[in-house]
This record gives C-alpha cells, sequence and structure tokens, in this order.
C-alpha cells in the first residue's frame, strides 16, 4: 500500500503506546525524517523506526481489509434478493396457472347444469389435481404408514413432466436434513443447509481476519487490532437482523422470525471476537510488548485510562447481552431479557463511541437503525391502543379478542394483516413494570378478506390472540399475570405493535398443487389463518364465476374450493386444547375441501405417526407440494425430514418451518 492510500485512511487512536495520537501522514514524515517532531520518536534507532512503520502500515492495511466486509454482506444480500424475486415471480405464475385450471373446470361444469339446475357428471371430475371428498378424520380411521414400506414413487409410471435428478435430489435432501439435537446439552441443530450458510459466513469473517496478517509475534498488536474491527464491522448486520421493520424481509422473504437464528449466530460471534480482542489487548500489554512501545507499563495506569475504562465498558455489555440473551434465560426471565436488551444495548453502543474511535460510522449507523425501529416505526406508525375482549379457554390458555371495520387510512393492525403475522402485545393494566414490556404473539384469526367489502365500504376484521400461559420460575410473568388478570376481567385496554411477518410462506403454499399444513398444540394460530386463506380465496373466486354465469347460485360452504388439494394436521396435547378452534369454523373448512386429521391428544394415546401421515400425503400427491409446519422443536424436526426423504426419493417438495418462541 502507497504513502497516498495509506494516510487516505482515517487516522486512528488505538496505536501501540507513544503512536496512539500520531497522525498518519505526520508518523510516517517523522519516521523519514528519523528525528521526527523531537518527542516521540527521539532517540529511536533505526530499525525501531522501521518497525513502527511497518506496524503503522499493517494497521491501517488491516482495518482496510476489514472494512470490506459490510462489501461482502451487501453482495450476499442482493444474490439472496435475486434468488428470492425469480422464487417470487415463479410462485406468481404457478398461482396464477392454477386459479386458470380452476376457471376451466368451473366453466367445464356450469356448461353441463341443464335447465332444472341439476347438474351431470363431467369427464374432468376425475382430475387429481382437483381435491376429493374430505373429512375430519377420527382416530379409528387414522392409518400407520411405514415410509420405508412406501414406494419410490407414487405410481410406477411417473408423469412425463416430472424428470428426478438423482444428484440434485439428494444434494436438496441433504441440504433440507435436521440432525438430531445435540446429547446431554439438548441443544436444537438447524438443518445442514442452514449450518452450512452459517459455516460460511463464519468462514468469511475467519479470512479477513487473517488474510495478510504477519504472522510474527512482534506483529501480535494487528491480530488483536483486527479481532476487534471485527467485532465493528458486523454491528450494523447484528442491528440490521435485530430490527422488525428490516429491508431484508422485502429483499429475501424471510420474515424476522426465520432471520432470528442467523441474528443469534451473529451476536454470540461479535461475542467471541469481543473476547480474543481484550484477552490480546492484555497478553500484548504485559507480555509481549516490547518497554520502549508501551505509553504506561503500570496495570493501574492502563486500566484507568478512559480508551481502556470505555473498552472494558462495551465488553462487558455486550457479554451480558449474550449471556441473557440465552434460550434458558430468556424461558424464565423473558422479561428481564427484554428491559436488559434495550438498556445494555443503548450502553454498549455509548462505550464503544468513547473507546474506538474509527468505530463511530458503525454506531451511528447501528443506533440509527434500532432508533428508526423501536421509536419511529414501531411506537408511532405501527402503535395502536383499543379495548380487548378477554376469553379463557381452559386453565393454562385464554384469547386476546376483538373486532373492527377495516377503513382506509388505518395504521398498524388496524388495516388488516396476513397469514403468519404477529404482533407485539403491551397490557399496561397489569401494572407499572409491565407498560414498558412488549410480547410477541401470533395472530391467530384470519387476515381480512380483501375481496368482501361491507356497506359501509371497508372490510371488517375479527382479531384473535390465542396466549398460553408459561409457568416458568418467574412468578410475575407477563402471560401468568394476563391470564390472572382475565378470570376477573372480561375487557382490558392494550396496546398493538404489528404486524410483522412475511408473505414467503403463503405465496408458496399458493403456488403448489398439494399442500400440507402440520400444526402442534397453539401452532395452530399459524396453520389456521393459512388454510382459511387458500380454501376462501378458491372458494371466493368460484362463487364469482358461477354469479357472473347466473347458472347456479353462490354459496361458498356449498362450494369446494378448486385447484390444489388442502391437507392438515393438528397435534393436540389434551381434549381441551382441541376447543381453541370452534368446531363450526372447522366444519366450514372442511365443506370448502379440507382434509382435516386430529390425532387422539397426546396424553391419552401417546404421539401419532405424524411421519406416516404427511408422508402417505406427500407420496399420493400428483405435481409438486408445499409443507408447512409450527410446533415443537421434535414436531418440526420430524417433518422437515419426512420432507428430506421425500425429495430424495425425487418429489418436488418444499418446506416452511414457522418456529414459535423468542
Amino acid at each position: 500500500m502507497s504513502r497516498a492510500q495509506l494516510c487516505a485512511l482515517p487516522a486512528q487512536r488505538l496505536l501501540p503506546g507513544f503512536i496512539r495520537a500520531i497522525d498518519c501522514q505526520d508518523a510516517l514524515d517523522a519516521l523519514d525524517e528519523g528525528t521526527g517532531t523531537g518527542d516521540p520518536l527521539a532517540g529511536l534507532t533505526p530499525e525501531q523506526l522501521e518497525y513502527i512503520r511497518q506496524l503503522i502500515i499493517a494497521i491501517y492495511e488491516g482495518r482496510a481489509i476489514a472494512a470490506s466486509y459490510n462489501v461482502f454482506i451487501v453482495c450476499i444480500i442482493a444474490v439472496l434478493a435475486v434468488l428470492h424475486w425469480r422464487e417470487q415471480k415463479r410462485d406468481k405464475q404457478k398461482w396464477t396457472a392454477i386459479q386458470q385450471v380452476s376457471s376451466g373446470r368451473t366453466a367445464t361444469e356450469n356448461s353441463q347444469i341443464d335447465e332444472s339446475g341439476t347438474s351431470t357428471p363431467s369427464s374432468s371430475s376425475s382430475t387429481t389435481i382437483f381435491p376429493q371428498t374430505t373429512h375430519i378424520k377420527s382416530p379409528e380411521d387414522e392409518v400407520d404408514v411405514d415410509l420405508e414400506r412406501l414406494p419410490l414413487l407414487a405410481s410406477s409410471q411417473p408423469a412425463k413432466h416430472f424428470q428426478p435428478n438423482r444428484v440434485t435430489n439428494r444434494l436438496r435432501s441433504w441440504l433440507l436434513y435436521q440432525p438430531p439435537p445435540i446429547p446431554i446439552i439438548n441443544r436444537v441443530l438447524p438443518s445442514i443447509g442452514t449450518t452450512l450458510f452459517i459455516l460460511s459466513w463464519l468462514a468469511l469473517n475467519i479470512f479477513i481476519q487473517f488474510y495478510r496478517l504477519p504472522m510474527k509475534w512482534s506483529f501480535f498488536f494487528i491480530f488483536a487490532d483486527k479481532a476487534g474491527f471485527l467485532f465493528i464491522v458486523n454491528l450494523p448486520l447484528l442491528y440490521l437482523l435485530s430490527a422488525k421493520n428490516q429491508p431484508l424481509r422485502r429483499l429475501t422473504g424471510y420474515s424476522y422470525e426465520a432471520l432470528n437464528i442467523f441474528h443469534r449466530r451473529v451476536g454470540e460471534w461479535m461475542c467471541f471476537v469481543a473476547v480474543v480482542h481484550f484477552i490480546s489487548m492484555l497478553l500484548y500489554q504485559f507480555v509481549i510488548a516490547e518497554d520502549w512501545l508501551l505509553a504506561s507499563q503500570s496495570p493501574k495506569a492502563y486500566f484507568t485510562h478512559p480508551l481502556i475504562l470505555f473498552g472494558i465498558g462495551t465488553f462487558v455489555s455486550y457479554e451480558l447481552l449474550f449471556f441473557t440473551s440465552l434460550g434458558s434465560f430468556r424461558q424464565r426471565w423473558y422479561e428481564l431479557f427484554l428491559a436488559s436488551h434495550v438498556i445494555l444495548q443503548v450502553a454498549a453502543l455509548g462505550f464503544l463511541w468513547g473507546h474506538f474511535y474509527t468505530s463511530r460510522p458503525y454506531v451511528i449507523i447501528a443506533l440509527a437503525i434500532f432508533l428508526l425501529d423501536r421509536l419511529v416505526w414501531r411506537m408511532s406508525i405501527k402503535r395502536v391502543a383499543m379495548e380487548m375482549d378477554l376469553t379463557v379457554l381452559d386453565g393454562e390458555t385464554y384469547l386476546v379478542s376483538g373486532d373492527w371495520d377495516v377503513l382506509p387510512g388505518a395504521n398498524g393492525v388496524l388495516a388488516g394483516w396476513e397469514p403468519t403475522d404477529h404482533v407485539f402485545l403491551t397490557v399496561p393494566a397489569l401494572g407499572r413494570s409491565y407498560a414498558l414490556q412488549a410480547h410477541p404473539f401470533t395472530i391467530a384469526s384470519a387476515a381480512p378478506d380483501k375481496g368482501v367489502e361491507r356497506e359501509e365500504g371497508g372490510r371488517h376484521a375479527w382479531f384473535s390472540l390465542l396466549i398460553r400461559a408459561q409457568f416458568g420460575n418467574f412468578p410475575g410473568g407477563f402471560t401468568r399475570q394476563l391470564l390472572k388478570h382475565a378470570k376477573t376481567h372480561k375487557r382490558v385496554e392494550v396496546q398493538l405493535d404489528g404486524p410483522y411477518g412475511s408473505p414467503h410462506a403463503l405465496s408458496m403454499l399458493r403456488a403448489s398443487n398439494n399442500v400440507i399444513l402440520v400444526a402442534g398444540g397453539s401452532g395452530i394460530a399459524v396453520t389456521f389463518p393459512l388454510v382459511w386463506a387458500l380454501l376462501h380465496e378458491a372458494a371466493s373466486q368460484t362463487d364469482s364465476e358461477e354469479d357472473e354465469d347466473k347458472q347456479v347460485p353462490s354459496s361458498s360452504k356449498q362450494k369446494k374450493a378448486r385447484g390444489r388439494k388442502v391437507h392438515m394436521l393438528w397435534v393436540t396435547h389434551s381434549h381441551w386444547h382441541q376447543k381453541w378452534i370452534p368446531k363450526e369454523q372447522l366444519d366450514d373448512l372442511v365443506a370448502l375441501g379440507l382434509d382435516l386429521v386430529v390425532p387422539p391428544p397426546t396424553m391419552d394415546a401417546g404421539r401419532p405417526e405424524v411421519h406416516g401421515i404427511v408422508g402417505q400425503w406427500i407420496q399420493e400427491a400428483e405435481g409438486d407440494s408445499s409443507v408447512l409446519v409450527s410446533g415443537p422443536d421434535g414436531l418440526n424436526r420430524v417433518v422437515r425430514n419426512v420432507v428430506a426423504g421425500a425429495v430424495r426419493q425425487g418429489k418436488n417438495v418444499r418446506i416452511a418451518v414457522e418456529k414459535f418462541g423468542w
């Protein structure tokens, strides 16, 4: 690197010892003259001057390399965005094709309706793309299927358009597969594809840390400095992944929940490199560096220096953020996790601002993301207050519900929502300590029908949150206090922040001929709105076509939604849980064509053969299939691996996992 390139970079403060406050150009000029300004460099030998020159160049070069990290991140996001837009376009085309097929089927059937209003069988009625008569299956109807005994393909003669590629299928299957949890600590592992993505990102960080790093003990300061700078350049990514209104949702199609696992890995890595930076600086100061390089040899003078104090404050703040973000801590003391997360983040950014001069642009970006997300967007534009009904369903489950007209110009959840969206709930009536707490819950009710307009000129929204009280080690937990409040109050004033989510799952399901949804317990809050949207929008299309034809009356409850098969498996723990969704609503969905399976509660009959039921639906499907699962980690893993096995056998299957838990 030339002197012009070197000194074009911002001057840094964190240099060894006496050159900490020397400007880059002045330092190099001083080294060239051999005498310098007379103060810091006077009396040094030519060898020492040359060493300092190389050290300065290496420091600036290392920071320039680390600064390029975000260029790589932007390129990766761009590639993911292109892939997402391509998939989105393909899904939209498939959805349009399915609607056209359904329209063709409707037109054919209508043409065969005689003048008396009765219909004659159509030759297309046996087409397997359309759903057959469905029903809620009883425990006696349930079939235990052994996947290993099933044929590799659904029929002996595969469809002409279906030409599986063994190598591609095996690779996709391997990437989809989710390994079992780590023994003893019971740590849940993601899919192999997710693991490889995270490992690739880690490899990029490690490459930047060691690229052009002088491998000499005398240049150990460069290693410590680059570790600290690597921490800094990851700040924008960390805060971007934690933002609820992040542009990554629109660019990649993944919601905050899906990106949360990557957010945690980024945070863990940053805490690790912070430890490396902290320990390495201590080693350099007290073990490796020669006396003539040190501005202070006294431990007291070193640790009481303002720059070091700010560094220790930054280190402690982020390490506390890590420990309070662990799953075991969040589950037991979620309220403490929420409060500490906000306080520690602000404190850490403040300490980092004072510790490292070069970090300030990154601190400004991170703070801007944090403030825009929390204050400007979440606290004003998307935050609404209203009165809600409280309904206790059983000893630990209750509903927070309400309804309103969706009027033009409404903000936040008042303007409607999409299936799988969630909101942050605040209940000030529980006490002063809860007024600043916001807890996330998936919207369990169907999204307002965009095709149904009321006479007043707006849509109507029926909103509900299905909440289960968490009986952990924190007696004053939010869900427990709200349950206690619900037992003595029928209504409560709440604040709703949202909705947040991604249309990725709904778009995937709409583009498939065969749709499979699996819910475990309260995971029905995710699958029920999706099923409702899929079947009602198809039924509405059929009804509108029949209304235009003027040959038969329109009734969505008498017509089956055409164009795809929709299956749903709901695994519950007790009979009480099956009452979370009114039977009338489930009957309505079954009348529209839903193939619904509700096995006996696990507390009575044990865990059902989920792999057999889902595997059979996939094997029987003609064309492509999409699977969505929402439930505990064990259920999610079983369904994911069933899909991985089907992909290996040559089936065209996609899967989306909506994991609940924060």
